[in-house]
């Protein structure tokens, strides 16, 4: 058994889509509408096959600006050690809050977090 994928609520289609296919190597399919419900959607695919689903939804608006109970963070593989640092200064230079600086932590993973255009926290990991 497998996980199908994940979906996420934006208000900002468009820049999440860019967020997840510039950084983190994501394909994207054609944008899936639904006039009748104001309903719009992309399916990006990683390797290895995990799947994200970017929606929005007219009436669907509101937003947590802090960490609660429930999905906390998305963790992406990038490499090595160097891959995780270099990115997390392309994400830094570009305007992204980095909110957790590189590390190992105490579970042995280096690592650090970055929050995405709807500040949802995620991970940069090592292999």
């Amino acid at each position: 058994m497998r996980i199908g994928h994940i979906a996420v609520w934006t208000e900002n289609l468009e820049e999440m889509r860019e967020f997840y296919t510039t950084y983190f190597g994501g394909i994207s399919n054609t944008k899936y509408v639904n006039p009748t419900k104001g309903f719009e959607s992309y399916f990006i695919t990683f390797e290895g096959d995990t799947t994200l689903e970017i929606m929005r939804r007219k009436d669907i608006t509101n937003k947590v600006e802090v960490e609660s109970l429930g999905l906390c963070h998305f963790a992406f593989t990038v490499g090595t050690k160097d891959q995780v640092l270099e990115l997390t200064e392309r994400l830094r230079s570009d305007g992204y809050q980095i909110v957790g600086e590189p590390r190992t932590s105490g579970d042995g993973y280096f690592e650090s977090v970055v929050l995405d255009v709807d500040n949802n926290r995620v991970e940069l990991i090592a292999e």
